[in-house]
């Protein structure tokens, strides 16, 4: 993400209404986190299951896009990137209403006797390769840990009716994960291909599905325009967030 549409500190991120402090986390702030936790649906629901939270950056911007009677819950494995979500949300105007579990997702979701309206996550997408510079940062880049399957069927058993669960992935990575959900029952129901400009291939998807059947709304959306200054739909989607927007 450039540091001219926020506040770039040595340790995190300074946004609108929270700070993201994310120096003991694998994965740091970044624009696909960023692009998943604004454009996520979040209309009529009650109750959010982050899977995966890392710095607890989903779990905050779905805190400040929803009224005060919504539930967050994020989970996440490893224990220093959950003990600084937690943290984060300690600091931020939420903290009353996200919790933040250390645990194993397909451990703690089983265990829940809630169904959430809103599933998102921002997953692991490479398949085993370069050993990663500390087993962190392999389980968060990896699939190994939890494989697009297994995260499918877990949705699929918390989710209520019509629920969202959202993703954002590599595109082509992103149609192989759709052709996964559909063969397990999910219905695509949004998805907007993101390029970086008009005159590039997209490069990131993101993909709501429910167990619902429905129409499918599919839009394209283009970070910069050709003088390379953000364009009005990446504005208008992120500006609630960003500093100098």
């Amino acid at each position: 993400m450039p540091q001219s549409t926020s506040v770039l500190r040595r340790n995190g991120f300074t946004f609108k209404q929270f700070f993201v402090a994310h120096d003991r986390c694998a994965m740091k702030v970044g624009t696909d986190g960023i692009l998943l936790g604004a454009w996520a649906p979040v209309a009529g629901v009650k109750r959010i299951l982050d899977i995966g939270t890392g710095s607890g950056l989903l779990a905050l911007m779905l805190a400040q896009r929803t009224d005060e009677n919504v539930i967050i819950d994020a989970v996440e494995l490893d224990v220093d990137a959950a003990q600084q979500a937690q943290e984060n949300i300690a600091q931020s105007p939420w903290m009353h209403r996200v919790s933040v579990h250390t645990a194993d997702a397909q451990q703690w979701i089983p265990r829940q006797t809630v169904r959430f309206d809103l599933i998102i996550s921002n997953p692991p997408y490479y398949e085993q390769g370069v050993e990663c510079a500390t087993p962190q940062r392999e389980q968060a880049r990896y699939t190994t840990a939890l494989d697009h399957e297994a995260l499918l069927a877990l949705a699929a058993g918390s989710i209520t009716e019509d629920g969202f669960f959202c993703v954002v992935l590599p595109e082509q990575i992103g149609n192989a994960f759709t052709q996964q959900a559909l063969s397990m029952g999910w219905h695509l129901r949004l998805r907007t291909d993101v390029a970086e400009t008009e005159a590039r291939l997209p490069h990131r998807v993101l993909l709501a599905f429910s167990p619902q059947a429905g129409e499918c709304f599919s839009d394209r959306l283009v970070i910069r325009g050709p003088d390379q200054r953000y364009s009005e739909g990446y504005t208008a989607l992120t500006q609630a967030f960003y500093l100098f927007m």
